[in-house]
């Protein structure tokens, strides 16, 4: 009976502290992807162009559409690689005629990317539609014009009957219309994790070790900036208590006020290399630099490394995505253009 008592009595405290380090995390703005697909939904939606099966598979296509860039060689995925991390895995994104971006920026992750308050470095833009209107214009990105996107779309019938079919026969199958179906494929890229396992109830989702790594990354104040469902993804000040030593890599300041978009540390383990501009590839690296320029705090490779496994936890579940087949190219597609 003693043994039973003092049995029961270990697995009680074990459970009491799980559930106070969730409720803790919770207290520090963390967030679940909610286990609900309703719930879900209601976070990914855009009311003003709902998500429907039909424009999530007419976005994927258009995703993996590389005739939509100037060159016909240059798709979504090209560096947003969904094989991947979500990103293109370089230091700074290569873009149409190989041109290296001119700021030296690196490929954010579309993955969760639903879930940022803003899109790019520098929070400019408030959503993925806005989002993915701008890199296929870029002339160092996809260096397409909107008129070269819509021929190219509107010249393949089965694009025009897709199109027909996601939206009505009466679509209007503009710009605006084939970034907006691309968006919507990619509000549905979310890719739900241990650690939401752990938050949404199930204390055994980490180990002991994430667990541990998830107590010090809160004392620690990473929390501060990584936070919300994306665990970034908002707009935050750089550089408070040092310079990142990297900063002359590039001319990338941050918006007018000196503020940059907070990196989603969802999948992180597969998107080096880290910062704006890509200059640190170890992760444990990367976070005793955060300490240093954004907390003042000297982390030790011991808790470096607590944290790096915690963030182990938040490589998500990716969903099943076959590659889909295009539509051949018609008489009237535009040629590819690699000047």
């Amino acid at each position: 009976m003693k043994f039973t008592t003092i049995a029961t009595l270990a697995l009680l405290t074990s459970s009491l502290v799980a559930s106070s380090l969730a409720t803790d995390a919770k207290k520090a703005g963390l967030k679940a992807i909610p286990s609900s697909t309703t719930e879900l939904l209601k976070l990914i939606d855009n009311p003003k162009n709902p998500i429907t099966p039909k424009k999530i598979e007419l976005g994927k296509k258009l995703f993996f559409e590389p005739r939509i860039s100037k060159s016909g060689l240059i798709s979504c995925n090209t560096c947003h690689n969904l094989a991947d991390g979500g990103d293109d895995g370089l230091s700074a994104a290569v873009g149409h005629k190989w041109t290296v971006n001119p700021h030296h920026l690196g490929s954010p992750t579309v993955f969760n990317a639903v879930f940022f308050d803003s899109q790019f470095w520098d929070g400019r833009d408030p959503d993925l539609e806005k989002q993915a209107q701008g890199p296929i214009l870029a002339a160092p990105e996809m260096a397409a014009t909107k008129e070269h996107v819509v021929k190219t779309v509107t010249s393949m019938p089965e694009y025009v009957a897709d199109f027909k079919n996601a939206y009505g026969a009466g679509v209007k199958i503009n710009y605006e219309k084939i970034t907006d179906t691309i968006a919507t494929f990619e509000r549905t890229l979310v890719t739900p994790s241990a650690f939401d396992d752990y938050l949404n109830g199930n204390e055994n989702a980490m180990t002991a070790t994430q667990k541990k790594g998830l107590k010090i990354f809160i004392d620690t104040g990473c929390a501060t900036c990584h936070t919300g469902i994306a665990i970034g993804g908002s707009m935050n000040a750089f550089n408070i208590t040092a310079t990142y030593k990297y900063m002359n890599v590039g001319d990338f300041k941050g918006d007018k006020n000196g503020m940059v978009k907070v990196p989603t540390l969802r999948n992180i383990t597969q998107t080096a290399p880290y910062f704006h501009n890509g200059q640190i590839w170890s992760l444990k690296d990367a976070i005793k630099e955060m300490g240093r320029i954004q907390l003042g705090k000297k982390i030790s490779n011991k808790d470096a490394a607590s944290i790096e496994e915690f963030l182990k936890a938040l490589d998500g579940r990716k969903g099943h995505i076959i590659l889909p087949t295009l539509p051949a190219s018609t008489s009237t597609t535009p040629k590819p253009d690699i000047n």
